[in-house]
């Protein structure tokens, strides 16, 4: 137990200092971009976030799949921590999405293909986190959220081939793509990137302990 409690001190202080880098690199280092102004910096927080619940979901079909094959709790675990993380930074898409939109599309919201199979995606692992609440069996429950979780999976390729795919109002990729960016927005891209990785693992595994120490005293009032 002591050895656990400055692993996850270290991996504090290091986020902490990781998302400072990001909001310097983001708001102070990168250069102005010429045609949004200084709205465009919206995107150094809202492409890692999106990178992000794509990760998340991406470790929730994976653990739910062992979790199938296997029956291991931990497993189920960690697809319900991830499912909840990723819907965290799904939402932050979909909050800052809207916030940049505005000024250069003069509109919040448009059904367009990325912005809907967007929310699609979150309202996928809504349900999903539901399910595992509200199913009175929670072993029952743990198995159709991982049903839900695997073939949830499927929205995200499709929210990341929608720009591709189809015509729509959203930027081209910058990665992979036509766009283009700047040496020093690239920098703060991939810092901010890389950041928000790191914070991700430090919830994951946050999250994880406090699932532990739940399952362990629900079996200590069970046997009780």
């Amino acid at each position: 137990m002591k050895s656990i409690k400055p692993l996850y001190l270290a991996l504090a202080v290091l986020t902490f200092l990781l998302i400072e880098g990001a909001l310097y690199m983001a708001l102070l280092q990168a250069p102005t971009e010429r045609t949004m102004g200084d709205v465009q910096r919206i995107f150094y927080f809202h492409v890692p976030s999106a990178w992000v619940s794509f990760l998340a979901f991406f470790i929730v079909c994976i653990a739910s799949i062992a979790f199938l094959r296997t029956g291991k709790a931990q497993w189920d675990r960690l697809a319900a921590s991830s499912a909840e993380i990723g819907i965290l930074f799904i939402t932050l898409v979909l909050l800052t999405g809207p916030l940049w939109a505005k000024p250069v599309w003069n509109v919040y919201w448009t059904w367009d293909a990325r912005l809907t199979t967007s929310l699609i995606l979150w309202l996928i692992y809504i349900a999903y986190m539901m399910v595992r609440r509200y199913t009175s069996d929670p072993e029952r429950g743990a198995k159709f959220a991982a049903v839900f979780g695997i073939i949830g999976f499927l929205d995200v390729p499709i929210v990341y081939m929608s720009i591709r795919w189809w015509r729509t109002l959203h930027p081209a990729p910058v990665i992979g793509g036509g766009g283009g960016l700047a040496p020093e927005m690239k920098q703060a891209l991939f810092f901010s990137l890389f950041a928000f990785t790191v914070l991700y693992i430090t919830l994951l595994l946050l999250s994880l302990r406090i699932r532990s120490v739940e399952d362990k005293i629900q079996a200590l009032k069970n046997k009780s």
